[in-house]
């Protein structure tokens, strides 16, 4: 699976069956879904590069939702002609419930399964103040973890970070909540109960966005707690794409 999708796979996906495509977090690339990659039976792990970093460091980032997701949704619906999946962690699931409606729109297949995480449901999500300065965005990312302080702390790494994710902060904040109609597919939605920006209640919100099954799961502890428990993370990824897995013999 090369072709159009080749800048968004920076590696060939391990494994047959469903593809999950997966879109991380403000900041975040590929890598932080690479420890899945072979992990579960019958799903070939695919995490997505955005522009603008790791492998695609030389590219422009986009800045709309709307861009990124018209981009994403002609390759998705050109390159893919089995069933697949969405997973999105914080910005990366508001990307994914965006681009399945994107994909709709132009006619496309909607994916077997949405997992998001870390996300509020988007009915309940209003603009972000602005926060262009280095020293607001290094704010940001101290409170929500996920970064080593020694990272944040060395000007040269700090120098590589800030643009992407002051660029992925520009595309959070180009969002607006446009109502439709609930999705018609089974949607799991993954929260922590320390997230210092997203309530459990909010989590649950996502109920309103499917007429289909609805799964939400609760861990003990901050923003990326989806990620660093990851045991907990792919035996609830395996539940959840289950149904999907194919039928021996």
């Amino acid at each position: 699976m090369t072709g159009a999708l080749g800048g968004w796979l920076p590696q060939p996906p391990t494994g047959s069956g469903t593809r999950l495509y997966c879109l991380p977090h403000a900041g975040g690339s590929a890598s932080a879904f690479r420890p899945w990659l072979g992990r579960l039976a019958g799903v070939a792990v695919c995490p997505l590069q955005p522009p603008g970093r790791e492998t695609r460091m030389g590219e422009p980032p986009h800045n709309s939702l709307d861009e990124l997701c018209a981009e994403l949704a002609e390759l998705l619906i050109a390159e893919t002609p089995g069933p697949y999946a969405l997973f999105g962690h914080s910005l990366g699931a508001l990307v994914a419930f965006e681009l399945i409606h994107t994909v709709l729109a132009r006619g496309g297949r909607p994916p077997a399964h949405l997992v998001v995480s870390g996300c509020a449901a988007p009915q309940t999500l209003t603009p972000d103040a602005e926060r262009v300065t280095d020293e607001e965005v290094l704010k940001l990312m101290r409170s929500l973890g996920g970064t080593p302080e020694a990272f944040l702390a060395d000007p040269r790494v700090a120098r590589m970070l800030l643009p992407r994710v002051r660029s992925d902060l520009v595309i959070r904040n180009s969002f607006r909540y446009r109502p439709r109609p609930p999705l018609d597919i089974p949607l799991t939605a993954l929260g922590a109960d320390a997230d210092p920006r997203v309530s459990v209640a909010d989590v649950a919100a996502w109920r309103e966005q499917t007429v289909g099954r609805f799964t939400a799961h609760t861990y003990r502890g901050g923003h990326f707690a989806v990620l660093d428990q990851e045991e907990r993370t792919l035996a609830a990824l395996r539940d959840a794409l289950a149904p999907l897995a194919p039928v021996p013999g």
